[in-house]
């Protein structure tokens, strides 16, 4: 039922998405008058979403396996939820690298290399597309059905999570794989080709063809140490979570020292006058990513003090959950955002604009191990669901629910790191926007906030760059309202014929809430995804490329902060929940349980629906931006 209901989503979203990326490209190709740009796009979105889906279809497999390997001990059960989403990490980037490989090759053939990597940014394009619409879509879907399942079922008639009376319960594990699994996919094969792009197009006017080379070169050296690092993900029987956690970052650990080797055998043998700099930085952006997963972990983790206080708070009730919850997300963006910045300022003195940009390639480098330990999370989650409806013994649930746990703390992080990587990744596109839209092709556009000329458009595109993500959000996490209200209408309506009662010939009804989820996802997600499209399109034609970039930029810093605030208090009430669940302060169905089940439902929309969103919309405005510089320079610029 789980498999059958992901694929009838996926069928339907794609089928949709078809139709606008075909309008699309028809648009980039004879609209715009650039043929290849159309080509890219559509490379761009077919390989997404086939990563997507390929993911997918192993996360509906893996999970049974992995709720009975969970029977046999919890390093089984570890063991084959990881190699499931090892099998989605490995997906994305070898198709991404493989992908952006063959069509630069191609193109080439027909154009200067400048040209071909212009054109380049309609693969990003199509990718940015898919994983805006994938994630949005399936993060309608997971949270609208989750929501609606906890609060009828958990809070409202009091049965255990995923209890097979639950109505709502087969859409809920459906979600976890459309949204979690084959949005996130596409999300952050976005974020990969992206970053690679990014440099690749700046590095060709600082390094030539090396500069072209080298994201690439750092690419397949990544594949190659995640899968190395994947041997190192063990552990034990009866671990708690700081062993859990261990046990994932001593594969990531494992990947990142063997990349900073081989990166140090990669830059000398390319020749580059001045390596020691870039090596510098890339390594850095490799440790940058590292510690914000780490700060990640701890604000979003029960083992650690932010999310313990949360649970302290459910004495109070549900409000005082909520408000510790949200201010441990406002605190939360400190140490990203510090981070970052100081990862920018040193990357800018010592290798410029591309050494922001390489640094990106860095951190991202060891993205299929890192995408293999937070799509976990999703496939154990399932587990869990199916240990519960197949009534194993407890103890299988105990592990599954362990694990479960430990995937929403990997979960927060890869978000976490997402979202830094995207920053960077804009960054970069942005400064690729403003030499593109240039006079001359490469003095940069200069957009000053402080010049008061009646011709200065900065300041209010970064008034409007700084609204739309919240404009994005409201429209997301009202969609995810408006569903789950629907489903526990639905819910509601079959346990009052007696469902919980187990009144003779009344059976639970799954098909009726995976219809509605499927067809509220849908319907809900075109608005925010359309709204990030036509933000950069409309005001750029309007009132031109320094209101453009001031947009970006306010896009930017408002995008950011507001997504990493609301996937880590989201995580952090989600964890709070199960830290609870685990027995402190009155376990599964005290008071307590009852005020962290509530800060879980607000919290599920903020950290799976429109935060893990807020990084896509970033990079697809300035995708966006970049594709149409051109048109922008002819009608603009003299």
């Amino acid at each position: 039922a789980i498999q059958e209901g992901a694929y009838a989503f996926l069928n339907q979203e794609y089928k949709w998405l078809s139709i606008f990326g075909v309008a699309t490209a028809l648009f980039l190709s004879l609209g715009v008058g650039q043929m290849t740009t159309g080509f890219c796009f559509v490379v761009g979105a077919l390989i997404s979403g086939s990563a997507g889906w390929i993911g997918m279809s192993i996360a509906v497999r893996g999970n049974v396996r992995t709720a009975a390997a969970a029977i046999h001990g919890l390093d089984p059960a570890l063991r084959v939820a990881f190699d499931t989403g090892t099998v989605m990490g490995m997906v994305v980037v070898s198709s991404g690298t493989l992908g952006i490989s063959l069509v630069y090759m191609i193109i080439t053939n027909y154009m200067e290399p400048n040209e071909a990597l212009s054109s380049l940014a309609g693969f990003g394009f199509g990718a940015s597309t898919i994983a805006l619409f994938s994630r949005v879509g399936g993060g309608i879907y997971t949270k609208a059905a989750d929501v609606g399942a906890d609060l009828v079922g958990k809070v409202e008639a009091g049965i255990p999570e995923d209890d097979p009376r639950n109505p709502a319960v087969i859409a809920d594990c459906v979600g976890d794989n459309v949204g979690d699994i084959a949005g996130m996919g596409a999300d952050l094969f976005e974020s990969y080709v992206g970053s690679i792009i990014a440099a690749s197009s700046l590095g060709l006017e600082v390094f030539g063809l090396n500069g072209v080379a080298l994201p690439l070169y750092i690419s397949a050296a990544g594949i190659l140490c995640s899968i190395f690092g994947t041997f190192f993900v063990h552990t034990r029987e009866g671990a708690n979570q700081e062993e859990l956690l261990k046990a994932l970052r001593s594969g990531n650990m494992a990947a990142s020292i063997l990349l900073v080797i081989c990166v140090g055998f990669i830059l000398p043998s390319m020749e580059f006058e001045a390596p020691l700099p870039i090596y510098i930085v890339i390594v850095l952006g490799l440790v940058a990513g590292i510690i914000v997963g780490a700060a990640t972990e701890y604000c979003t983790s029960g083992a650690y003090s932010p999310v313990q206080g949360i649970a302290k708070s459910a004495e109070t009730g549900p409000a005082t959950v909520l408000i510790r919850g949200l201010a441990v997300g406002m605190f939360s963006t400190v140490p990203p955002i510090v981070i970052v910045t100081l990862l920018i300022v040193v990357s800018l003195s010592l290798a410029g604009v591309y050494g922001v940009a390489i640094s990106a390639v860095g951190m991202l480098a060891t993205l299929g191990i890192t995408l293999a330990t937070d799509a976990y999370g999703p496939v154990v989650d399932n587990a869990g669901g199916i240990a519960e409806m197949a009534e194993l013994e407890p103890i299988v649930r105990d592990r599954t629910d362990a694990l479960d746990a430990l995937g929403n703390t990997t979960a927060a992080t890869g978000k976490g790191f997402a979202i830094t990587s995207a920053i960077l990744t804009a960054l970069a596109l942005l400064v690729a926007f403003q030499k593109d839209v240039s006079g001359d092709g490469t003095t940069p556009l200069v957009a000053d906030i402080v010049d008061t000329s009646s011709t200065n458009m900065v300041m209010p595109g970064l008034l409007i760059g700084a609204l739309a993500p919240y404009v994005f959000s409201g429209f997301t996490m009202l969609a995810v309202g408006k569903s789950a209200g629907a489903v526990i209408e639905e819910v509601r309506r079959q346990f009052r014929l007696g469902l919980i009662e187990g009144t003779d010939g009344i059976k639970p009804d799954y098909r009726a809430c995976v219809d509605i989820v499927t067809k509220a996802s849908l319907k809900e997600m075109i608005a925010p995804g359309v709204l990030a499209i036509a933000i950069p399109v409309v005001f750029g034609l309007l009132l031109g490329p320094q209101c453009l970039v001031g947009i970006l930029t306010g896009g930017i810093i408002s995008g950011a902060l507001m997504a990493i605030m609301m996937s880590n208090a989201g995580g952090a009430w989600d964890n709070c929940k199960k830290y609870i669940e685990g027995g402190a302060f009155g376990g599964k169905n005290s008071e307590c349980h009852k005020a962290a089940v509530v800060g879980d439902t607000v919290g599920d929309p903020f950290k799976d629906t429109s935060g893990p969103a807020l990084n896509i919309l970033i990079k697809l405005m300035s995708i966006v931006s970049l594709v149409m510089a051109p048109v922008l320079k002819s009608m603009f610029m003299k």
